[in-house]
């Protein structure tokens, strides 16, 4: 039996996303957008220099193929990052009408999203008021506070005072298809909000609204808040079999790291594990130690998107790049003998864009374990079916082995 390693590089994107002109930033269209491009060219002409200096370095991801996938994708500059690849290598793109966590996921897990998200509108009052009644009347208040499209840090410095005072929870949106609830562990309560989350998660999974994500913080309105990393996601479920039922069904362990036990609410997981993408890495890497034979390890690693795309922080997006590309670096040279593992993305999240939302683009595929060559460009479904091909077990998706 063989191991596979399949890791997400959340909003690591490669650009060149055919249809990316039907999805925007405001009303800006993300044609041209490049997360990966962008980033290593601010990075040579000297404009990401806060924390880290100099051209984008990404040795290992690069000798895998992570330039050349860039270039294929999009036929952008990608300086610093020229090595001729060692590694199997491609881009893929996504079909389904998203560019959000679920929608690429679920879609590199071998099931397309079969539906249209619902999405709140970027007006003063963003949600219905019945379910704002319904809000309150789950946290026990009177009102919610927030009722908008919001950075996740910009709003509980802005409400983050009014809501210890008042107790109210901070309820807003974004760009994705989500409902967001953020409130103060200590004064509102950590088990409260996760209540609260999971008491109105049915009724806007049926609105198809893909997740309510609790968004716990802590400080003062004098020292500053800041979010915790006992965030929790409550996904809508996937209405079939994907990667990890497949596997399950086969009789594999699964172990999920990071948001994947969210992302699929726990379906065909045996073991999860949370935390930073520091402790991340380090489960990870327990994990390539200790996984059993015939297993499959899914991680998804957050903060390029959360803490540095989204913020339009390019030099703390490449200092996270350079980060993982070192610490990933000495787990490929642990793999053993028949492991594979996958590095993709789920979409991009270009620190270079306008706004602050996701961009539409393909994402770079690349492989260890299964020597050297060029795959092309395919589709996020065939992740999950090469994945299924390597564990030799069933695959139940659309999507064809490239290996």
């Amino acid at each position: 039996m063989t191991r596979t390693f399949l890791v997400v590089m959340d909003s690591v994107g490669i650009g060149g996303a055919p249809d990316a002109d039907r999805f925007f930033n405001g009303e800006t269209p993300d044609t041209g957008s490049n997360t990966l491009a962008h980033i290593a060219q601010a990075c040579a002409e000297g404009r990401a220099e806060e924390g880290r200096s100099g051209p984008l370095h990404l040795p290992n991801l690069d000798a895998l193929g992570l330039g050349a996938a860039t270039r294929l994708a999009s036929s952008a500059e990608t300086p610093g990052l020229l090595a001729e690849p060692a590694g199997l290598w491609g881009c893929a793109r996504e079909h389904s009408r998203g560019k959000d966590t679920p929608s690429g996921h679920w879609e590199l897990a071998g099931l397309p999203v079969p539906w249209d998200w619902h999405y709140f509108p970027d007006t003063t009052s963003s949600f219905p008021a019945d379910l704002s009644r319904a809000a309150a009347e789950a946290a026990g208040t009177d009102g919610i506070l927030g009722d908008c499209h919001a950075s996740g840090t910009a709003i509980i410095a802005e409400l983050g005072a009014e809501h210890m005072r008042t107790g109210w929870p901070i309820c807003y949106t974004s760009a994705d298809s989500v409902f967001q609830i953020a409130a103060h562990e200590e004064s509102f309560g950590l088990d409260r909000l996760l209540n609260m989350c999971k008491a109105l998660a049915p009724r806007l999974h049926e609105m198809k609204v893909g997740r309510v994500i609790a968004r716990p913080f802590v400080g003062t309105s004098e020292q500053g808040f800041t979010r915790t990393t006992n965030r929790k996601d409550f996904a809508i479920l996937p209405p079939a079999p994907v990667l990890t039922n497949w596997a399950q069904d086969a009789g594999r362990r699964v172990h999920a790291v990071g948001k994947i036990g969210d992302i699929f609410s726990m379906q065909g997981i045996d073991t999860l594990r949370k935390g930073s993408d520091a402790e991340l890495m380090g489960y990870l890497s327990d994990l390539v130690n200790e996984a059993e034979e015939g297993s499959l390890t899914f991680a998804n690693f957050v903060e390029f998107d959360s803490l540095y795309g989204h913020r339009r922080d390019i030099s703390g997006y490449a200092r996270a790049l350079e980060w993982f590309d070192r610490e990933i670096g000495t787990i490929l040279s642990r793999l053993r003998p028949g492991d594979l593992m996958l590095l993709t993305a789920d979409h991009g999240n270009d620190p270079s864009w306008i706004g602050t939302d996701h961009t539409r683009e393909q994402v770079p595929v690349l492989i260890a374990g299964r020597g050297a060559g060029q795959i092309g460009a395919v589709n996020f479904t065939d992740v999950a079916a090469s994945i299924a091909h390597h564990l030799d077990i069933p695959a139940q998706g659309p999507g064809k082995s490239f290996l």
